[in-house]
């Protein structure tokens, strides 16, 4: 069976992300796990993309391809007009610094740090002075400002995603992935979280890459991409909440 290729419309910017029949296998034998099974998949520059699946398809195997975090068995993922397959160990962990942002369901934030120092955290590791203009951008747009001396500890869960929310964009990365990033809110701080995103592609013309199990989540995205059993198995445009539903159930999601 091929694999199902989905690519961005044609009138959307040229892909900030693309995955070439990409395969990854877990373990050998008659223990192996077919994660991925020859995906084809092109995420365009300046939109927010959500993936989704049954539970067990692929989806955040996927993302951690894409994001340099796993290795590939098969195909090839390029960040731009950069092959992550040619790079070596010192190599990708400058790209995954300087030209990826990351946001998980667990906020990863330092307990002894403010919530500024947090976000300038990046800047830092790599020996690098914030753009003050882009600073203030970010932080403004995420509603941070009146925060930014507080410790993780005095902040809501909704307020210390936003904080990891502007850590990953504070570098000005080419794309931002983001896994299950409202997993851990409920569902008014989630929205907001959404909704900052959201802005960020709007306004500062960020690409997100987010994997969700959430049809109100998937519905703040432009676009929504499926999976099943490790394949890509269906694209939807301008998402709402009643189409995914219906999608997923449709896989068995």
């Amino acid at each position: 069976m091929t694999s199902t290729s989905v690519e961005p419309p044609e009138t959307a910017a040229a892909p900030a992300v693309t995955a070439t029949r990409v395969t990854r296998v877990y373990g050998t034998g008659d223990a192996a796990v077919h994660a991925l099974r020859g995906v084809d998949v092109a995420f365009a520059r300046g939109a927010f993309t959500a993936i989704m699946g049954p539970s067990g398809s692929g989806k955040s195997t996927l993302l951690h391809c894409l994001a340099g975090l796993d290795a590939l068995d098969g195909g090839g993922v390029r960040i731009g007009d950069v092959e992550l397959a040619g790079l070596g160990d010192r190599r990708l962990t400058l790209l995954r610094r300087e030209r990826i942002g990351f946001v998980f369901q667990a906020f990863n934030l330092l307990p002894t740090l403010t919530a500024e120092q947090n976000i300038r955290l990046p800047l830092d590791l790599a020996g690098r002075r914030p753009d003050p203009a882009w600073f203030a951008r970010v932080v403004d747009v995420l509603g941070l400002r009146d925060r930014l001396a507080h410790r993780p500890a005095e902040l809501s869960g909704g307020q210390q995603q936003r904080v990891a929310c502007a850590r990953a964009l504070v570098t000005r990365p080419d794309v931002v992935f983001a896994d299950e990033p409202t997993g851990n809110l409920d569902s008014r701080a989630g929205a907001e979280v959404l909704g900052f995103l959201r802005a960020s592609v709007r306004d500062m013309g960020q690409t997100i890459v987010m994997v969700t199990h959430d049809p109100v989540a998937a519905a703040h995205a432009d676009r929504a991409v499926f999976l099943r059993d490790g394949r890509i198995v269906g694209d939807l445009h301008r998402p709402t909440p009643e189409l995914v539903l219906d999608r997923l159930k449709a896989l068995g999601g």
